[in-house]
């Protein structure tokens, strides 16, 4: 009995910590996605087009929005690193290389933007769909340079535990995210009446915002200012960029693979029409909302586990670890539960069409399906991103989706080689199956991390960066 308590207050104490870290990134990971939901949820009160529109501009900006924030991603090991093992004075040189990458992506993410129509073409979209998106994306273009460098400076927060800031500032952006789309999706107080497409330039507002509120924190803040942040100019550094990209590359490309599965089913169900395109994005949009509990566990585990082995203190990033699973397991059986007993309540929110809500309740049992794989997978990989392990887990990840996931879901859902053509219902059997095949490869290769680690370094002796 006593056995037991220790171990239920131990892991009452981790849980505790974990949630301190992981409860704010929670947050704003539900306010920036919660964008997306209030914009899909305003264009379908508008037009079934306006949110078929914004389904497929969502599917081809999200991945490379992913893309961008798992590169960055790699700023919050390293700083957890550096501050677990009380070297600060490095901290600031790294973020200010960070903010040069920052910008960087965003040039590259505002190229691949104005030339998405390439995509749409490809995917052979009707005309009057793909150029309301086109307009969409360009929209929201505007505020890929804020979106950027704000990810640069969350992550370098959430390094140094501060997780609240993130919260916050995404949160403001989300309240003004509802009056700003209702005024430029209408055409109120003298704006143009502009549909779907106003959604973008709200959304574009909503990031500058997040932007300038988290600059004036990071400047004005005492714990900040003792970092030198901003205390000198940095001229981009060959050597630091290089070494960010060659941990964040694997990051970004590890969310991007798994992202861009889900965007590539929207996309290849975008050519059979409006109704089909609206019920998978329903369903799409909820998965998102719900991936976000997971995803901020994972992103705490990342300084859990990086603080700890810059402290050199191998068994409790351990502990971590396999904690974190745990608690998203229980965070899965939530989400499941909503999706399984309650799709009509859901589906509702987004729209009053029968048969786009039919379609919607439908996919979300393949999504219920998946909760608990995707859980175990996304917290396994964000405690391998704080021992700094991103390359195998992003060949795994590759694999899973884009070697089984891709072909699967391709054959059944719209071709009669094995089946008769199923539709979406075959492309969501295709992401149900890669999922539960990245979870059991991103845990075996958990445990053989954690133990290479027990085996190499004494506990109590800090790890090389």
């Amino acid at each position: 009995m006593r056995t037991n308590q220790s171990a239920f207050a131990r892991y009452r104490a981790e849980l505790r910590e974990l949630l301190y870290l992981a409860g704010p990134i929670m947050g704003a990971q539900l306010a920036t996605t919660g964008m997306t939901f209030v914009d899909t949820s305003m264009a379908g009160q508008y037009s079934a087009m306006d949110l078929a529109a914004i389904a497929l501009g969502s599917s081809i900006w999200m991945p490379v929005y992913l893309l961008i924030r798992g590169i960055l991603m790699a700023l919050t090991p390293t700083v957890a690193y550096l501050y677990g093992g009380q070297k600060t004075e490095e901290i600031g040189g790294h973020v200010r290389q960070g903010l040069w990458i920052a910008l960087l992506m965003s040039i590259l993410a505002l190229f691949f933007i104005y030339n998405s129509e390439v995509v749409l073409q490809w995917l052979q979209v009707e005309p009057e769909m793909a150029a309301k998106t086109l307009e969409y994306l360009k929209a929201l273009a505007w505020g890929i340079p804020a979106i950027c460098l704000f990810q640069a400076l969350t992550c370098y927060c959430e390094g140094m535990g501060k997780t609240k800031p993130g919260m916050v500032f995404s949160f403001v952006a989300l309240a003004l995210n509802i009056p700003l789309n209702y005024v430029l999706i209408y055409g109120k107080f003298g704006f143009p009446e502009l549909g779907g497409v106003g959604c973008g330039y709200a959304t574009a507002i909503c990031f500058w915002v997040m932007f300038m509120l988290m600059a004036v924190y990071t400047m004005v803040s005492r714990q900040h200012r003792k970092i030198g942040l901003f205390s000198q100019w940095d001229f981009p550094s060959p050597g630091m960029i290089s070494g960010h990209l060659k941990l964040g590359v694997p990051i970004g490309l590890a969310i991007f693979f798994e992202a861009s599965i889900f965007s590539v089913v929207a996309l290849l169900i975008g050519k059979l029409g409006a109704i089909v395109v609206a019920g998978h994005q329903i369903a799409l949009n909820f998965t998102s909302l719900t991936f976000m509990i997971p995803m901020s566990l994972s992103m705490g585990l990342t300084i859990r586990v990086g603080q700890a082995l810059g402290a050199g203190k191998t068994e409790e990033a351990a502990y971590s670890s396999y904690a974190g699973i745990a608690t998203t397991l229980m965070t899965a059986t939530v989400s499941a539960s909503v999706m399984l007993f309650l799709p009509n309540m859901v589906t509702s929110i987004y729209t009053q069409n029968v048969e786009v809500g039919t379609l919607a309740a439908q996919l979300l049992i393949y999504a219920a399906l998946f909760q608990y794989a995707d859980g175990i997978q996304i917290a396994a990989n964000g405690a391998l991103r704080g021992y700094k392990d991103t390359r195998v887990p992003m060949a795994m990840v590759l694999f899973a989706c884009w070697g089984v996931a891709l072909p699967l879901g391709y054959t059944l859902g719209l071709t009669d080689w094995i089946v008769p053509a199923m539709g979406p219902h075959g492309l969501w059997i295709g992401l149900v199956t890669a999922l539960t095949m990245g979870a059991v490869l991103l845990t075996l290769r958990l445990r053989a991390i954690i133990r290479q680690h027990r085996t190499a370094v004494p506990q109590g002796m800090p790890l090389a960066a």
